[in-house]
């Protein structure tokens, strides 16, 4: 018997797809693109892609880095700032890299916890600021929203935060930033507020170009040394610089996109409101955390499995017996809770817009 296809809703990855713009520019790719070197430096940019992003969002270009998605930013930024026993805080329950790269350069991790509210995560800001003045580290990590509990951390909590934590750099990690729709953009206030931010965004995650590794970070005015430590005179990739412009001009796409996946959050997370033992807590990203009763795990994961769907699931810790669902497309979504429904329920999903 031939195995079902594999649906993929564990990698937070956006299953819409690019724009139909990036497609036009593949297609367009030449031997100027390919075989010639960025002249965009005689202009005193990086790129057209930061001269771009200055220009949407009113930052100077030079504030603006590229790289290789925000990973590479990252491990940029602490390989920069940060030195054998020096301190990094970040959340204890998130990306296990941010404590890797740390300790890459020797540095120490030094973890705070987000809580549980009643149907979301939170960050507690006033714990936050008694660890920061008891281990005064060189480098405060803060993701929004977090993966994997989808809470974001909000603005006017920032600025109270940032305020506290002048002595020290805040990187504010917003790789999946535009999944709710119509938020309003921040940057330029904090930058113009926080000397010693910065914030780091992608193309990975809403405009659905991971593969293409476009990471971006907007520096505080006095982060001269990493924008020094991450220029790279011979330019950025040609090609990804033309698939992040062809993104940014598709804005009704991703509008949609993001609308799109803000219904179907809601639809899984009214489905699992009605799941004896389960709780599904809010997310600002294109995933959702999901607490199961302990027996209900394995025998899920085996179920999906054998219809070829693969979830994140959590096997240790405070997320033991916890997944994590990516919210894909529509179709793929409405798949997926009606093998839910036959799971849980014994019947087909009557889960439809």
């Amino acid at each position: 018997m031939t195995p079902p296809p594999l649906l993929h809703l564990d990698r937070n990855e956006n299953l819409y797809g690019p724009a139909p713009r990036c497609f036009e520019v593949l297609k367009s790719i030449g031997t100027h693109e390919l075989s010639m070197y960025s002249r965009d430096y005689t202009r005193g940019i990086k790129s057209r892609l930061s001269e771009r992003l200055g220009q949407d969002m009113g930052i100077l270009e030079q504030q603006i880095l590229l790289a290789d998605g925000s990973e590479d930013l990252i491990k940029q930024a602490i390989h920069c700032y940060v030195g054998p026993g020096e301190k990094v805080l970040c959340p204890e329950q998130s990306w296990w890299y941010y404590r890797s790269v740390a300790a890459e350069v020797g540095g120490e991790t030094i973890t705070y916890q987000l809580k549980q509210g009643e149907d979301s995560y939170y960050y507690d800001v006033d714990e936050m600021i008694a660890l920061y003045d008891r281990e005064s580290p060189r480098i405060v990590l803060i993701a929004s929203p977090n993966n994997p509990t989808g809470n974001s951390f909000p603005i006017r909590e920032l600025n109270r935060l940032t305020e506290a934590f002048r002595e020290s750099i805040v990187i504010l990690d917003e790789a999946y930033w535009g999944f709710v729709p119509d938020v309003r953009e921040h940057a330029r206030y904090l930058l113009g507020q926080y000397r010693n931010l910065l914030i780091l965004r992608t193309f990975s995650k809403l405009y659905a170009l991971a593969g293409a590794r476009i990471g971006f970070a907007l520096c505080g005015s006095s982060l001269n040394r990493l924008n020094k430590f991450a220029s790279r005179y011979l330019g950025y990739n040609r090609v990804s610089e033309a698939l992040g412009l062809a993104a940014l001009d598709s804005s009704d796409y991703y509008s949609r996109v993001a609308g799109n996946i803000l219904a179907d959050r809601e639809r899984y997370f009214a489905f699992f409101s009605g799941i004896p033992d389960a709780r599904c807590f809010r997310s600002d990203a294109n995933f959702l955390l999901i607490r199961l009763a302990p027996d209900v795990v394995e025998p899920l994961k085996q179920y999906l499995s054998r219809e070829g769907i693969r979830i994140k699931y959590f096997d240790d810790g405070e997320f033991k017996n916890f997944i994590r669902i990516t919210i894909g497309t529509e179709e793929q979504n409405t798949l997926l809770l009606e093998f839910l429904n036959l799971f849980f329920h014994g019947a087909p999903s009557q889960a439809t817009r």
